[in-house]
């Protein structure tokens, strides 16, 4: 009778031990998570991102902190998939605004470029006008001193040729104009856009947002 007690008081000790076992295992699973979670809300960057995937994510930890022995398995499954869903579209939310702040300076480089490419035009066209007239003040002297109808159709083709490249010049700088009103008008649409966009991703996202597999 007293074997029979001793090994029935092992029996529940063994039992109390491996509970207490499964109790620290639960406890430093849902510590781990939330840890790493934690990081992730507190970043001053990242920690803005992927608001309705962290809160998902808690949720998932909540859940596994109140499951069962039996349930346990699948919740600390979702509780892990979770916080990692919850990263992941934090990296791509900071990888968008990245790459729109680049598509900025981009449209800003190019419209810098235009502009400076217009002011050249307009000096060249400026130059071209100033010897176009200076041209024609020396055709209007020539005349008057009555020099040889060879010196005066001379003067005339160089004067056509001059006016050739007064058009030119001006054929320059309204492409120039052109592009640079295109430029400018770009960058107004890109700009009203992002605060489009970013009046549209203040609110929470409500909806559920496919799993990801691994990173893209």
């Amino acid at each position: 009778m007293k074997r029979s007690t001793r090994v029935l008081a092992g029996f529940a000790l063994a039992l109390a031990a491996l509970g207490a076992v499964h109790a620290r295992q639960d406890d430093i699973d849902i510590t781990r998570l939330t840890s790493s979670l934690d990081q992730l809300a507190n970043d001053p960057v990242m920690g803005g991102y992927a608001q309705a995937e962290q809160a998902r994510a808690r949720d998932a930890i909540a859940q596994l902190a109140q499951a069962g022995s039996r349930g346990r398995a699948h919740a600390l499954y979702l509780a892990e998939r979770r916080v990692d869903l919850a990263k992941v579209a934090a990296q791509l939310q900071d990888a968008q605004v990245k790459l729109v702040q680049l598509d900025h300076e981009h449209d800003q480089i190019l419209l810098a470029n235009s502009q400076r490419e217009a002011q050249i035009a307009r000096r060249e066209l400026e130059r071209q006008r100033m010897q176009y007239q200076m041209a024609l003040e020396e055709s209007a002297r020539l005349q008057q001193q009555g020099q040889a109808d060879s010196q005066a159709a001379a003067q005339a083709r160089a004067e056509a040729e001059r006016a050739k490249k007064l058009a030119a010049a001006q054929s320059r700088v309204a492409r120039a104009a052109r592009r640079e009103a295109a430029l400018a008008a770009r960058a107004a649409k890109a700009m009203r856009s992002e605060l489009q966009d970013n009046s549209s991703g203040a609110a929470p996202d409500k909806r559920e947002k496919p799993k990801h597999h691994g990173h893209r």
